[in-house]
């Protein structure tokens, strides 16, 4: 490709940087950002603005020379005049007659930008506006998906300078894949102003002039380097080729070495391996993309005997067979990683795969988040049907699904599908967990089972002989310890519901008990999330949890805290169910 900086009048060593970037070739590299238009004018001193109008033309690549490119700044500027009717019926907005990236429309006052409709089109992309007074337009290719494909501002107002600056940037992987499609060549056209710091260098170039032209007439440059009583005003009008007509090097699951998998891995080779004969195990670290994305489908699965977490999108494509295995751990054939997913989704695994030596060291036996959750859920579900036939026998009638807002019936027919509260808490829970997500993930759990009604606790307490005036200011987990209190007395004497109903003050009804301490420290540490941590998390040891082990991470705190809090839940679900049995 031309050597545009190498063939500039100006040293290299004394171009801006700016000026430099706008003359040099992009690379084929697909993460980078390539820049399709700009309107910026940037303060660098008191006395020296930096402009640059930049737009980008399709020209086609038929080994023609490029032409010089002429433009206003924007592709369209101004109106057509009003006439007779037809007068515009070709109307066609061009830069020089080549189509361009962004469609841009300017007059002395007003200036709008957008993807041209030719691209995202061609590309399959969907818009999206973000901001509020300083909007930009985001497009996305939603198929994937892809975020972020392009993205620009999309206006602004010029009184004497720009309310703000533009400036539009393309993936690379797509601008060049557009241009190809389209047989062309990403060609910049430029309008660069600047004042330049007065230098030798420069005064030999001048040859002792006040004025001195740069470029010649229908060359790729135009411009000049002119005395100003700032410095040496340098002002550029260059066509300049910028993206080739070649595509970025694809990124392909071909080729790949996976630990504990002889050989490299194509898609034929994963395809002919039968089901269950090649296992490859992935950090769960794997699932965190697609688990904070609403966009993918990652809500766990319980199958065949096992957890499965088999991130999918939008009915386009999906994982299959991911097993939760250990705690921290996922089991997959290798085959059904190859299958049916693009290619950047079986990189994102591969990335993620453990070397059999390190999974030999891994407790495949240990619980992991997705059991613990599933073991809290189904506490939830008995203490709701507990507490609803608890109200049946003492005379009050309340739904087991209007005291927690779970189902059985409907956990059973479509698993967690309806409660994205009980997903979020399964999400990936890494054994380096930071403070905060241990304290937010607190926070989650108290306020699933937070749902339960004060009213409904104190109207059982008072249909079991409690004075109403005694548990009118109590809160939630009071209440719970004094329901508790009164069941396991209940049930040491064997009684059924109907003894449960009486006038009688029951003894011992508000003494505290141990068994449910870990809701009372859960409570605080939801209460550390929005205040003080340090004091709030030093509860767990009065439960004795060793934490000297948090400066390693909280997943283990994680681990603890939800332990003890389902053995709460199990204090109260265990004699409440055994009273309910007897009736």
């Amino acid at each position: 490709m031309f050597d545009y900086v190498g063939r500039f009048p100006i040293p290299t060593d004394l171009l801006p940087q700016r000026l430099r970037s706008l003359l040099e070739p992009v690379g084929t590299d697909p993460l980078q950002r390539v820049e399709v238009s700009s309107f910026t004018e940037t303060e660098r001193s008191e006395s020296n603005r930096e402009t640059v109008h930049m737009l980008m033309a399709v020209v086609p690549d038929d080994g023609n020379a490029i032409p010089v490119l002429h433009s206003q700044g924007v592709v369209a500027h101004g109106v057509p005049t009003l006439s007779e009717k037809g007068s515009v019926k070709d109307f066609t907005p061009n830069m020089s007659g080549y189509d361009y990236i962004v469609a841009s429309w300017g007059s002395s006052l007003f200036f709008t930008y957008t993807l041209a409709e030719k691209v995202w089109m061609a590309l399959g992309l969907t818009p999206r506006c973000i901001g509020n007074e300083h909007q930009r337009l985001v497009y996305d290719d939603l198929s994937l998906p892809e975020f972020g494909v392009a993205e620009g501002e999309v206006s602004l107002q010029y009184h004497f300078k720009p309310s703000r600056d533009v400036n539009w940037f393309m993936s690379n992987e797509y601008l060049r894949k557009y241009l190809w499609l389209r047989g062309g060549r990403g060609v910049r056209h430029f309008f660069y102003q600047a004042t330049l710091a007065d230098s030798p260098q420069l005064r030999k170039l001048m040859n002792g002039e006040r004025f001195h032209s740069l470029g010649e007439p229908g060359s790729w440059l135009d411009g000049d380097l002119r005395e100003t009583e700032n410095g040496l005003l340098l002002q550029v009008w260059a066509t300049v080729v910028a993206v080739s007509c070649n595509l970025c090097p694809q990124q392909t699951a071909d080729g790949l070495t996976w630990p504990g998998v002889a050989g490299k891995v194509t898609h034929a080779i994963a395809n002919d391996i039968m089901r269950n004969d090649t296992t490859v195990y992935l950090d769960d670290r794997f699932l965190e993309r697609y688990e904070q994305n609403s966009l993918y489908g990652s809500t766990p699965v319980d199958a065949h005997g096992g957890w499965y977490c088999s991130p999918s999108y939008l009915g386009q494509w999906s994982f299959t067979g991911c097993r939760r295995i250990g705690r921290n751990l996922i089991e997959v054939d290798l085959r059904d990683l190859y299958k049916g997913v693009p290619e950047r989704e079986i990189l994102h695994a591969h990335v993620h795969a453990l070397d059999p030596a390190i999974v030999k060291q891994c407790d495949l036996t240990e619980e992991h988040i997705v059991s613990k959750v599933d073991r809290f859920l189904t506490q939830m579900l008995s203490l709701g049907e507990n507490l609803s036939r608890l109200g049946t026998a003492l005379g009050i009638e309340k739904p087991a699904v209007e005291l927690l807002g779970f189902s059985r019936e409907e956990v059973a027919a479509d698993g967690w599908l309806h409660y994205p509260q009980v997903a979020k808490l399964a999400q990936f829970a890494p054994l380096d967990m930071t403070q905060q997500a241990f304290l937010a993930r607190c926070k989650s759990i108290h306020e699933i089972w937070q749902k339960l009604p004060d009213g409904f606790l104190k109207q059982l307490l008072e249909a079991m002989g409690v004075p109403r005036k005694l548990i009118a200011t109590l809160g939630k987990l009071k209440l719970l310890q004094c329901l508790l209190n009164i069941l396991i007395r209940f049930d040491e004497n064997c009684e059924a519901s109907d003894a449960l109903k009486s006038k009688d003050e029951p003894e011992g009804w508000n003494a505290k008990n141990s068994d449910i301490a870990m809701l009372f420290v859960t409570y605080d540490l939801r209460i550390a999330d929005a205040h003080d941590a340090v004091s709030k998390i030093e509860r767990l040891q009065d439960q004795d949890f060793d934490t000297a082990t948090l400066h390693q991470g909280y997943g283990r705190a994680l681990d603890f805290v939800l332990d003890g809090v389902i053995d709460a839940f199990t204090a109260i679900n265990s004699p409440l169910g055994r009273i309910l049995a007897r009736a």
